[in-house]
């Protein structure tokens, strides 16, 4: 999502309008604005009424991850090698969703969507399996997930990518909504999320982040904005090495350009 495509399905999108659904605070009574599809070279496009890209999937690789932003969702893998759960909250086209379930046999996969049109057009139009033992797939505000009691320390990897039509920057972006999220993530877990570099809300995430978590880094920024940060609940100390080696072992795995990721990271921890 958050990438502003200037082509065919931008102009196929224009007759439906932008209709912003309401941003308020948990509970919500959400004013959805209109899913709508597009498809270019291959590539089917979901839309929430307007030329804003919410996800994506090639039609040929339909568990495959197209978008460069949300292969760098995936970037906690190079420190869990085996997660027990892992939570994306913002269904998107399931992407993330896919990916995880498919690539992590033993893993439990949740993904909170809190508009039901969303996950009906997921089933349908880009391959979301059925909910099962392993999956599970719920209309929820993420909000009110991530305040539950019930998920206190229960999640290894949480991926957060919550915007509605305006994209304007995420929907929850407060200090509140990320201390609960690292209250939901075991001890060693850790949190990556999808912000926006060229809007005046990244600030106001990173701060959020910074106040709730141990460690914050970004990965530079891709596409018309998107900057992927990852955040642990303890103090890191990276071993490049390591690292770099663990991503030549995903890419094995995967083909995914993990390389890229660390060498992010790097950047990240040394700017000069």
């Amino acid at each position: 999502m958050l990438i502003k495509r200037k082509s065919i399905e931008a102009e196929a999108n224009h007759r439906s309008g932008p209709k912003a659904a309401a941003a308020k605070k948990s509970p919500r009574k959400p004013k959805f604005a209109p899913v709508t599809l597009s498809e270019l070279d291959g590539v089917r496009f979901l839309h929430f009424g307007t030329e804003w890209v919410q996800g994506a999937m090639r039609l040929r690789k339909p568990d495959s991850i197209e978008l460069e932003y949300a292969q760098q969702m995936m970037l906690w893998m190079l420190f869990n090698k085996t997660p027990e759960h892992i939570v994306q909250l913002g269904l998107g086209t399931g992407a993330l969703t896919k990916f995880c379930y498919r690539h992590f046999e033993e893993a439990r996969v949740t993904a909170i969507e809190l508009n039901p049109s969303v996950i009906a057009i997921c089933e349908s139009m880009f391959k979301l399996p059925a909910n099962d033992d392993r999956l599970q797939v719920v209309e929820m505000d993420a909000m009110d997930f991530v305040m539950d009691e019930n998920n206190r320390d229960t999640i290894d990897a949480l991926q957060v990518d919550l915007y509605d039509a305006t994209a304007k920057g995420p929907v929850l972006d407060t200090p509140e909504f990320y201390e609960a999220c690292a209250a939901c993530l075991k001890d060693d877990g850790i949190l990556t999320v999808n912000l926006f570099g060229d809007h005046p809300s990244y600030a106001k995430n990173l701060k959020a982040l910074r106040f709730a978590f141990a460690e914050v880094m970004c990965l530079p920024e891709v596409h018309d904005g998107n900057v992927v940060a990852i955040a642990f609940k303890q103090k890191q100390t990276l071993d490049f090495p390591a690292l770099y080696e663990r991503a030549s072992e995903i890419k094995a795995e995967t083909k995914l350009p993990t390389k890229s990721w660390v060498n992010g990271l790097k950047a990240a921890c040394d700017p000069a």
